[in-house]
């Protein structure tokens, strides 16, 4: 690459070390390369190539998300490898939620200073999750920014296209009296509440790397930077066994706020509370912030990061049909008549 501006570098960007991230990211990125994927990457443009087979009425979904200030727990610990399988995820899980398969994911990284490892490692998380959630990653952008980020923070956001037949999209509306919730574990905090978790925990002076008794002697650090699972497959998997009426992503605003966006007007999810497999972090942070049970239910995901709703008949067939596909199911509750929203008793 002939290209250079001395001027440029002086005034904080060097377009160099750009060009070495993209070769040094571009290992991952293959990983993730499907049978739709068109070009390479350093182009102008993302190309894929919608293959219908099998889809009358074609849907396109779209999400998009960041990682949010859990980020800042990757800065404290140096470590950046995983956040990129959380911003994937976060922006999957949703389009999941409407029965979509994800087709592609492009990712934004805006940073202080551009070292081309650490962006690369950024990178690598990126591809991760979306080998995990069987999307081509097509694209993205880094962005150097001197002056606007500190030189060694960064954010990142992503962007995700899948597609679905307008007749499997799931429906709401079919929802009644009897029906079943199912949860599917999550694998601790996700990518929600962070602003909160780190006042609560004072992660700023606080040993990150030290075991925690409460944790099972696991540390605070890689606790709290454990990715968001993605449910992609296992969503995928069992649309193909049994009728799914609902599928809501636990994020911020934890159960009250996510879980009526699947319901419909007149019906009310109720809800064991014992039967929720509440993680230990999430018993800590109620501890040490004095927060009371139903502000945690309504902030994290509390060990529950998707809830997915089922006809009474075919609520046995999907715990086992999930089981096959590697979950660990949770029969949570029912639905009962009522005003939108969750009971939890």
């Amino acid at each position: 690459m002939q290209s250079r501006s001395d001027s440029y570098a002086a005034a904080g960007v060097d377009i160099t070390a750009g060009y070495k991230a993209v070769e040094l990211m571009k290992t991952h990125i293959a990983k993730t390369l499907t049978a739709g994927a068109l070009s390479d990457i350093g182009g102008f443009g993302g190309l894929f190539a919608l293959d219908l087979t099998g889809i009358d009425h074609p849907v396109l979904v779209s999400g998009t998300d960041g990682v949010g200030t859990k980020l800042k727990l990757a800065f404290l610990m140096d470590k950046h490898d995983t956040v990129g399988i959380d911003c994937v995820a976060m922006c999957v899980n949703d389009i999941i939620c409407c029965g979509a398969k994800p087709l592609f994911f492009l990712d934004y990284i805006a940073c202080g200073k551009n070292v081309p490892e650490k962006i690369a490692g950024i990178v690598s998380g990126v591809a991760e999750g979306c080998v995990q959630a069987g999307a081509a990653l097509i694209g993205g952008e880094t962005a150097e920014m001197p002056g606007f980020y500190p030189v060694e923070e960064y954010d990142l956001a992503g962007f995700s296209v899948g597609v679905v037949d307008r007749e499997k999209v799931f429906d709401k509306n079919s929802i009644q009296p009897g029906d079943v919730i199912i949860g599917l574990p999550s694998s601790g905090v996700h990518s929600n509440g962070f602003s909160l978790v780190r006042k609560v925990l004072d992660v700023e002076t606080t040993d990150l790397r030290a075991p925690v008794a409460e944790l099972g002697g696991a540390s605070l650090g890689e606790t709290l930077l454990t990715p968001t699972r993605i449910y992609v497959k296992s969503i995928l998997g069992l649309m193909e066994q049994v009728q799914i009426k609902s599928v809501s992503h636990i994020t911020g605003g934890g159960f009250y706020e996510n879980i009526p966006r699947s319901l419909p007007k007149g019906r009310t999810a109720k809800i064991k509370e014992a039967d929720v497999p509440v993680l230990p972090i999430f018993d800590l942070i109620q501890a040490k912030g004095n927060i009371p049970r139903r502000e945690m239910f309504n902030t994290f995901n509390m060990g529950i990061g998707m809830t997915v709703v089922v006809s009474a008949d075919q609520a046995d067939k999907a715990l086992h049909t999930l089981e096959a596909l590697g979950e660990k199911p949770v029969r949570l509750g029912e639905i009962v008549d009522g005003e939108q929203g969750v009971e939890l008793w």
